[in-house]
């Protein structure tokens, strides 16, 4: 049993398996143990795993699905969405996994479908992602021929129909409900919550939303058993999860580790450390909406209580990394012009606040700025922190802001003193 469940098949110079490859290599033997079980034994099995989401949230997966209505008096059409959407800032990992071994995700889709009854299954696809399309299209083709999709699937009298839905791609598509409401046709706007998507969501009906990454566990536990999953990690967090590392190091790239694997290990081990003539200054943990750390928090193992306890999140588990040659207030006004773009425009402090907070930043690397500029920078990251705002995009938006602007004050007064950025 390999200790690499995620990424054993991966080969990016060969490409992915074909089925038969994939099935000659253990594929699809998860999903095929799902034939001697009641949905309810697999659920079970999903929660004794304690495998959490990996879209960022770290909500336990096996919980998750158990909030979908069941029995013969419950509403009998549910789907099952998977969320490959994929905008996170530094964010990559499901792209790895849908371009290297897209089988994989097409067990774990069975496998969950299956579970909480769902007959339809959507993969709803970054629209950038255009060779994750065409392999993951195959791939569906490969598995509806050979019987794994269809009527009656390895003789459960159980049917499922996978449709591939590449989306126009907005970044608030990573909330789940405005996910449904485009995926509906509709505009991009996230939902009220309640009712949750589990008891009503794609057309109003009983629906799960989960992330590529997340999936793709599912094969390895039905298949390998509980024990063997959680041998993996370590921390209160189980399995092996897909890290990532952006920045100016030696290597960047995303590698599959189990929880607990230290940060330094990452950065300096994998990504081969800063590149000759940079050291790091900071970084984010999980991608753009994340607090920034420090190298005084190398040796923090990556899990989502270790990362919590520090004030961030471990969320995607992608880091993206500041050198001491790169200004951070730059970085920081990027990520807000990001933000400020992707908003839906649904909630005022969002809408109206992300575009001034750009405002400001185009001001302050142009010597516009002012030390009024700063005071409002602070009062925008309590208008919009978690609670102020509809969705989740500004509270993101505010932590690399609101850290920001407490690690590297410094920084913003010399731009007030410099009349411009210092580090030009």
């Amino acid at each position: 049993m390999s200790d690499r469940p995620l990424t054993k098949n991966i080969d990016l110079a060969r490409g992915p398996l074909s089925l038969r490859d994939y099935e000659a290599a253990g594929g699809y033997r998860g999903a095929k143990s799902v034939a001697g079980l009641h949905p309810n034994e697999v659920l079970e099995r999903v929660k004794e795993s304690g495998l959490k989401g990996r879209g960022g949230a770290g909500f336990p997966t096996g919980l998750k699905w158990s909030f979908v209505p069941q029995g013969p008096e419950s509403e009998q059409q549910k789907y099952l969405v998977v969320n490959a959407d994929e905008m996170e800032p530094g964010t990559f990992k499901d792209r790895l996994l849908m371009e290297g071994d897209p089988h994989l995700l097409i067990e774990g889709m069975i496998i969950a479908a299956y579970t909480i009854g769902a007959n339809k299954a959507f993969i709803f696809l970054r629209g950038e992602y255009v060779l994750a399309e065409k392999r993951l299209a195959r791939a569906i083709a490969e598995a509806k021929e050979a019987g794994h999709l269809g009527t009656n699937l390895f003789g459960t009298g159980y049917d499922l129909d996978i449709v591939l839905h590449t989306s126009a791609g907005r970044y608030i598509c990573g909330e789940e409900t405005a996910l449904l409401n485009a995926l509906e046709g509709k505009r991009a706007n996230p939902r009220a919550k309640p009712p949750f998507p589990q008891v009503s969501g794609l057309w109003g009906k009983p629906t799960i939303v989960n992330n590529v990454e997340t999936l793709c566990n599912l094969p390895g536990i039905l298949a390998n058993g509980v024990e063997w999953y959680q041998s993996l990690g370590s921390g209160g967090d189980y399995g092996t999860k897909m890290f990532g590392v952006s920045g100016r190091v030696k290597k960047p790239g995303c590698w599959e580790l189990p929880f607990g694997v230290s940060i330094r290990e990452v950065i300096e081990g994998h990504a081969g450390g800063m590149q000759e003539g940079y050291s790091l200054k900071a970084f984010l943990p999980g991608g753009g909406s994340t607090d920034f750390l420090t190298p005084e928090h190398l040796d923090t193992p990556l899990t989502y209580s270790a990362i919590g306890e520090l004030g961030s999140r471990l969320a995607t588990g992608t880091m993206i990394l500041l050198d001491d040659k790169t200004c951070p207030v730059g970085m920081i006004g990027n990520l807000m012009r990001f933000f400020a773009h992707e908003s839906c425009g649904f909630c005022t402090p969002c809408r109206d606040g992300l575009p001034w907070v750009d405002a400001i930043f185009r001001d302050l690397e142009c010597g516009k700025g002012s030390a009024k500029d700063i005071a409002i920078l602070h009062d925008h990251v309590g208008y919009m922190g978690p609670g102020k705002t509809f969705c989740a995009l500004a509270p993101g938006a505010t932590a690399p802001l609101g850290s920001g602007l407490k690690l590297f004050a410094e920084e913003f007064e010399q731009h007030l003193v410099h009349g411009a950025c210092p580090y030009l």
